[in-house]
């Protein structure tokens, strides 16, 4: 059976893939912003692959204690590249959880491409491109093959509410009108099943892509559909108005796609998850 680490594996996007993917997980349940914990793990063990997924998230959370956000989510990062160079611990692939907001937000409908331009829109984005660069930089030079996925947004039922769609779900559910009032729904994102990421994610590994990628279903889905599909299910009237420009995050997943991959679960079937 495939070995294969993990970090970051209680997370929501850990957690599935544990259940969904037929490797022998090899967890990492120390401090990644430790090098003693993170060297002791990579010495001990041999794995065919590597998914790094331990962050500090959302980006709420990360503006809210900068300094130890970039600690995980950069350092961390640094201490795993380092010991794999270290203890020579050559995988097949190392799989690195990027994210969208090393992009920067346009303003009309655009999907951005891997090569276009690095501007994080948060401090959460910086934190991830200093991460891609130390992993690139490093890696490349000691031929260990590596994919950076930059993955786009997604849902699930098991995230808390400060993620926009949890957040928007409990506004609207536990509304004691018939009525809401939302501001600034105005706004387009690229949503993903995490089933769909799930599958990207088995098959850039199995497939050994080596490269930066965008994870996402190149699709856009405007905040306001979202609140409008919770409102019809618990039937409340909805009025809304903006204050602030259009603003777009949607991939080009043209290079994943060539590649064999293709995203087939609607978002709107994970919203119907949410009761």
């Amino acid at each position: 059976m495939i070995k294969c680490g993990i970090t970051g594996h209680k997370g929501v996007l850990g957690s599935f893939l544990k259940k969904k993917l037929k490797y022998r997980f090899i967890k990492f349940n120390g401090d990644i912003t430790k090098k003693k914990d993170v060297n002791k793990w990579i010495y001990k063990n041999d794995f065919d692959y590597v998914i790094h997924l331990a962050a500090i998230v959302p980006t709420f959370k990360v503006k809210e204690n900068f300094i130890y956000s970039k600690k995980v989510n950069y350092s961390g990062t640094k201490n795993l590249v380092d010991a794999i160079i270290k203890y020579k611990k050559k995988p097949k692939n190392f799989f690195f959880s990027s994210t969208s907001h090393v992009y920067e937000y346009t303003n009309r409908f655009y999907k951005i491409k891997e090569t276009d331009k690095l501007k994080p829109y948060s401090k959460y984005g910086e934190t991830k491109l200093l991460a891609e660069k130390y992993l690139i930089k490093k890696f490349s030079k000691k031929k260990i093959n590596f994919c950076v996925g930059r993955i786009f947004s997604f849902t699930h039922i098991k995230q808390d509410n400060s993620y926009v769609v949890p957040n928007l779900f409990q506004k609207i559910k536990n509304s004691k009108k018939n009525q809401i009032f939302l501001n600034n729904l105005n706004h387009h994102r690229d949503f993903i099943s995490i089933e769909d990421i799930s599958k990207a994610i088995d098959m850039i590994l199995k497939k050994n892509f080596v490269g930066v990628v965008n994870i996402g279903s190149g699709k856009k889905i405007s905040l306001l559909k979202i609140a409008q599909f919770f409102c019809k299910k618990y039937k409340i009237k909805l009025k809304t108005q903006s204050n602030m420009k259009s603003s777009f995050m949607i991939s080009n997943n043209r290079k994943l796609i060539k590649y064999g991959w293709k995203p087939k679960i609607s978002f709107f079937h994970e919203l119907k998850k949410f009761k």
